[in-house]
């Protein structure tokens, strides 16, 4: 009989292993351990509703931006303050639709015309800091007629399309999928009714023909899930109720 003290009981494989067992045996169960726990992550979840079929987006009329544009999530903003060089530069709006600006911190673009920003920098920057500050606020790059994508993708960014195309089709313009995808967690942004709002949908299903791969729309903005995409990126994931019919974010 085997002493207690020199025997390791694996539960759920029966498996009775002495202690003094060759240390690549040890190894080989360990890196087993590692893939299992590895596999848990590729898994369905977070609370943006799956596989629910999107609207059609918002009409685009235009292609050049129109006076009245409103600034969208992943636009890209060029803002000057005079005999400001800290304060000027280029300004990535996120997927919530704001930027972060030194000294004003933390501001909603989105939804706003470039004027109107420049009147409320323009505000903010004088009530406490400046006087008389001369701003102005420009589109560098817009989303209207590209379909941007990121997250746990290759090579993310915004790529021009002249109409529908599928998710997969999408995902492939950036390379596909990383190593640290979760391919059954991708997001998909659009503005419809003038709301930006948002569906799930697993990639993998997709790939194996078990569900419907869904058109994207110049607009669109896709997100893959991934162990290291950014913690904004998570928390809108992670924002949505698990049974809610497309929603604003």
């Amino acid at each position: 009989m085997v002493p207690k003290s020199s025997t390791l009981v694996l539960m759920r494989g029966a498996v009775v292993l002495p202690v003094h067992a060759p240390h690549r045996l040890w190894a080989c169960l360990s890196i087993a351990g590692l893939i299992v726990l590895a596999g848990c992550a590729d898994t369905r979840g977070g609370s943006i509703p799956y596989d629910k079929a999107l609207s059609a987006p918002d009409e685009t009329r235009f292609q050049t931006l129109e006076t009245n544009y409103k600034i969208a999530p992943m636009d890209k903003l060029s803002i000057k303050v005079f005999k400001m060089e800290d304060l000027s530069g280029d300004y990535d709006v996120d997927l919530a639709g704001n930027i972060s600006l030194p000294l004003v911190g933390q501001i909603q673009a989105a939804n706003l015309t470039t004027a109107q920003l420049d009147d409320q920098l323009t505000r903010m920057l004088g009530a406490k800091y400046l006087e008389h500050p001369d701003v102005s606020v420009a589109i560098k790059a817009s989303t209207a007629h590209v379909v941007t994508v990121d997250g746990a993708v290759k090579e993310g960014g915004s790529f021009p399309v002249g109409g529908p195309i599928s998710l997969i089709q999408a995902v492939a313009l950036a390379k596909g999928t990383s190593e640290d995808a979760n391919a059954r967690r991708v997001a998909v942004f659009r503005t419809i009714g003038g709301q930006r709002q948002a569906a799930a949908f697993d990639l993998t299903s997709i790939r194996r023909g078990e569900a419907p791969d869904p058109q994207i729309y110049p607009g669109d903005i896709i997100v893959v899930d991934g162990s290291a995409i950014k913690a904004a990126q998570k928390q809108i994931f992670q924002s949505f109720p698990l049974l809610s019919i497309f929603r604003p974010f």
